[in-house]
């Protein structure tokens, strides 16, 4: 789910984008058990200033985006285009929890909140231990209801924060309870788990500038030590049904599979910072890049959170 990278610095601070560097070979076309060769990538929408957080929404049948300089969240069709979905406090990563309700991460806002179906917002968690969060960028929703997300200090323009770092957190809805899982990072961004839930992707776009991958432990309630660390310096992340992950970087959007090695790239007119599945099949790329959100045809299925009954409420 940054920016992801100099985020929204909020309405009255100038707006900045940070350039994306890598290390390695370029790979070539994704195999074509991912993607036909004559799949093209196609722009939908354009015109807006830094596009962010892209979800899909089954039962309305639209994809919901951020655009966070200008503090809305968007919806995009194919039927009805371009419309605005409602404003936003800088929202960057959204996503759906497992009844199917939109989570927002917001800059300025400093909080991670929930849609409800009536339309009605509910500030889910805003602080750690009595002192404000710095600025929640973007979500992973495990199948317990547990939401897990990052909080870098983008979206506080430079102004000090309440914490003394920048860390990841895993919040429960049900309970209320919020735990740091991880300190390692600088700018901890894009988050998302592997499709069993036994692996989780971190990536850093500050001094780290690595995806980190972890396993979790103590029935998944934390992270181990790093299994293996993939040296590219990547923004929002998602992943397909078989692990593969999907990550946008300098390059365009770089997919690795289920040990880090690279399998493919897919090229993009205007760099991306962030990516997911979508559509009635759910095989739709969705893919928010600055100015203009785009789209390309896969031949596999995404992952996504599935519904159910947790008791996350």
């Amino acid at each position: 789910m940054n920016q992801s990278f100099h985020s929204a610095r909020l309405a009255l601070v100038p707006f900045v984008s940070l350039v994306v560097g890598f290390s390695g070979l370029s790979a070539g076309p994704l195999p074509t058990e991912l993607k036909a060769p004559d799949a093209a990538v196609r722009r939908l929408a354009t015109d807006m200033k830094f596009t962010e957080g892209p979800v899909w929404l089954p039962e309305m049948k639209v994809l919901v985006f951020s655009d966070i300089p200008n503090s809305k969240l968007m919806q995009w069709s194919g039927d009805g285009g371009l419309k605005e979905f409602r404003v936003s406090e800088n929202s960057n990563g959204n996503l759906l929890d497992r009844e199917g309700r939109l989570l927002s991460c917001q800059h300025s806002g400093r909080n991670v909140v929930r849609t409800e179906k009536d339309g009605t917002l509910t500030v889910l968690v805003d602080a750690y231990e009595g002192r404000r969060l710095n600025s929640p960028n973007d979500l992973a929703v495990k199948s317990d209801g547990t939401i897990w997300f990052t909080d870098p200090s983008y979206g506080l323009g430079g102004a000090p924060g309440e914490l003394e770092g920048r860390w990841v957190y895993r919040f429960d809805p049900a309970s209320k309870a919020i735990k740091i899982v991880s300190k390692r990072f600088d700018m901890p961004n894009g988050i998302v788990f592997s499709p069993d839930e036994k692996r989780l992707y971190i990536s850093d776009t500050g001094k780290l500038g690595k995806i980190l991958a972890f396993d979790l432990v103590e029935d998944g309630t934390a992270l181990s030590d790093p299994v293996f660390e993939i040296d590219v310096r990547s923004d929002g992340m998602c992943v397909d049904v078989k692990g593969n992950l999907y990550t946008t970087t300098g390059k365009g959007v770089q997919v690795f599979n289920s040990e880090g090695k690279e399998i493919g790239v897919i090229s993009v007119d205007e760099q991306p910072a962030n990516v997911c599945f979508g559509g009635d099949a759910f095989t739709t790329l969705f893919i928010t890049a600055r100015t203009s959100l785009y789209a390309v045809d896969m031949k596999v299925v995404g992952n996504r959170v599935r519904p159910g009954n947790s008791e996350a409420k």
